[in-house]
């Protein structure tokens, strides 16, 4: 792919319709999610071609916690899988893994798995991918004002001082890049309690496919539409 100029550093994706996958070829939703986890290893290996720095993948939200007991399981199950067929991969890839969100709400088991694959994976530097786990952004945004209005009641910090940046610095993704690239599939027209700080200024790109269906081509696709863009930042 000629796409080499003007890519993206970071690639974040909602990634939705498993569910609605797995109805329409008459699954159980589980499978559906199953089905997802091929499109995940796609979009590492466009991102590794196109040289993207970072990829941030929505994978299970703070509101997911709202499903039936035994979907969350499973998912809490294909998450320990998908982890521990994956680590040997990472490492040959140069692949960097990371996670934000309310880490502690994960299973014992689940976090002592995720813990592990980030320690290994800590010193490759090719690609880093962030999961976002548990995670909801109204969530990141109200802890990260109680942690100011902590340090501030403190005199740790003067009132003056907090910008957007110091703000920033308190969210779970300080010291990444901002997304430049949203990409949602299914087709669906919203952002769902997603890097709400973060995505402020992000082009946003709607896939029309399941996230099963997702495949590299669909990365090229949106980083050439990206690239169609002019960002203005608010300037005209």
């Amino acid at each position: 792919m000629n796409l080499h100029n003007d890519i993206p550093k970071h690639i974040a994706i909602i990634m939705d319709g498993n569910g609605r996958w797995a109805k329409v070829h008459g699954l159980p939703r589980a499978q559906g999610h199953r089905a997802g986890a091929e499109s995940v290893r796609e979009a590492i290996n466009a991102c590794k071609e196109l040289g993207v720095s970072y990829l941030t993948l929505y994978a299970f939200s703070s509101e997911n916690w709202n499903r039936p007991p035994a979907e969350v399981s499973a998912l809490m199950v294909l998450l320990e899988r998908f982890l521990e067929a994956k680590l040997e991969d990472l490492m040959k890839q140069g692949v960097r893994l990371t996670a934000i969100g309310q880490l502690d709400r994960l299973p014992e088991k689940t976090r002592a798995i995720l813990d592990n694959v980030i320690a290994k994976t800590a010193g490759n530097d090719l690609l880093t991918m962030v999961l976002a786990l548990s995670y909801g952004s109204r969530e990141e945004i109200t802890e990260a004002a109680k942690k100011i209005a902590r340090v501030v009641a403190a005199g740790e910090v003067a009132v003056d001082d907090i910008t957007p940046a110091f703000f920033a610095s308190q969210l779970h993704t300080a010291g990444m890049p901002d997304p430049d690239l949203l990409i949602r599939t299914s087709g669906e027209m919203r952002v769902s309690n997603f890097l709400l700080w973060q995505i402020s200024y992000a082009e946003m790109v709607i896939v029309d496919k399941f996230w099963p269906d997702f495949r590299q081509g669909d990365i090229f696709a949106a980083v050439k539409e990206y690239q169609k863009r002019h960002r203005r930042y608010g300037s005209v």
